[in-house]
C-alpha cells in the first residue's frame, strides 16, 4: 500500500486526512501479545502518520494516541485484556474499538472518590472524544470512540 502526505507549505499537513477514497479500516489483534497498551499506541501513532491526520490542531493526533492507550488499559484491567484494535477512518471522523471478552459494560466514575482509586480512564475518553459508547455482543463487547476529522462550524 502506497501512502502519500498532503502539506501546504512543504511542511505542515492540510487540514483533513489523507485517506484512500471511502476511508480506511486497520485492525491490530492484540490477545495474548506482550505489552498491548505499547503496541496499541505504536500502531495507533503509525497509522495517524499514514493518513495526515491533523496532529497539531489543538493536540488531536495526541488525544487519538491518548484515547487508543485508555480504551486498551481499560480492557487490561477491567476486562481480561483486549482481543482487537479497530480504528475506522474516514474524511468527516476517525472511530477507535477496543473489544474484550467481557460482557459488563463500561460505568464512568468520577476520579478521586475518597477511597476509591481510578476512575481517570473513562473521564479522559469522555473529555479527549467527539462521542463514545459501547456495544455487547456475543463474545464479549466493543467499547468505541469517534473524533471528528474537523471540527464543527459555528451554525452548521
Amino acid at each position: 500500500m502506497t501512502t502519500s502526505r498532503a502539506t501546504l507549505d512543504g511542511d505542515r499537513p492540510c487540514a483533513g486526512p489523507t485517506l484512500p477514497p471511502g476511508g480506511q479500516r486497520r485492525r491490530l489483534h492484540l490477545a495474548g501479545l506482550p505489552k498491548p497498551v505499547a503496541r496499541a499506541r505504536a500502531y495507533t501513532a503509525q497509522a495517524v502518520a499514514d493518513w495526515s491526520w491533523p496532529m497539531s490542531e489543538a493536540g488531536v493526533g495526541d488525544d487519538i494516541v491518548l484515547l487508543v492507550a485508555e480504551l486498551v488499559a481499560n480492557a487490561m484491567l477491567h476486562a481480561g485484556g483486549p482481543v482487537d484494535l479497530v480504528l475506522d477512518a474516514s474524511e468527516a471522523r476517525l472511530r477507535i474499538e477496543v473489544s474484550d471478552r467481557s460482557t459488563d459494560l463500561p460505568e464512568p466514575r468520577r476520579p478521586h472518590r475518597p477511597g476509591l482509586p481510578g476512575g481517570h480512564g473513562l473521564f479522559i475518553v469522555q473529555k479527549a472524544a467527539t462521542r463514545w459508547g459501547a456495544v455487547p455482543h456475543d463474545d464479549g463487547k466493543t467499547v468505541w470512540a469517534e473524533i471528528d476529522a474537523r471540527p464543527a462550524r459555528p451554525g452548521g
